[in-house]
């Protein structure tokens, strides 16, 4: 991966932590990692398809431990599409597509033990009072609501200009 960041401005810019934080977190990340391949491994083991141990054989083309970290978290800070999240890493759009389902959980399990990640599922609305108190400003991010649409065919036919329609007839 060819991602280069020059300063700590940028490395926040691009994954929302300073220098100091993302180093002390990639060790946690690289257990977790480990972690989560050492089922997939010992299954091979005992079913007879593995011979070699974790890290053994030819130099795969995934990246190192250390770029893997900065690509989770700047996908988790910009949610980029996954032709904008391969390039600064040097990717191809499927290689990002793989590396973010494979990583991202592994990011959630990361910061979920040290307190680190938001609450984002809330049952009650007095568990979302309970949530944000003490907090001086609050930002809330909401989705769209639903547009109604008329159940009468002949209501939205009234606003109707029929511009539409005669476009249409008109070209060849």
């Amino acid at each position: 991966m060819g991602l280069r960041i020059r300063d700590d401005r940028q490395m926040q810019a691009f994954t929302g932590l300073s220098q100091a934080p993302c180093d002390s977190l990639r060790p946690v990340f690289t257990d977790m990692y480990q972690a989560a391949r050492q089922p997939k491994y010992a299954q091979g083991v005992a079913s007879g398809t593995r011979r070699r141990q974790p890290g053994g054989g030819s130099t795969g083309k995934r990246p190192p431990m250390a770029e893997q970290w900065l690509f989770v978290l700047s996908e988790s800070k910009t949610s980029p599409p996954f032709d904008g999240l391969g390039q600064p890493c040097e990717m191809a759009r499927s290689q990002a597509h793989a590396h973010r389902h494979t990583l991202s959980p592994l990011l959630y399990e990361t910061l979920g033990p040290l307190a680190l990640m938001p609450d984002r599922a809330l049952a009650t609305p007095e568990e979302g009072h309970a949530a944000v108190q003490g907090v001086a400003r609050l930002r809330m991010d909401a989705t769209a609501r639903a547009s109604h649409r008329a159940t009468d065919a002949g209501k939205p036919r009234e606003h109707d200009r029929g511009k539409k329609n005669s476009l249409r007839g008109s070209r060849p």
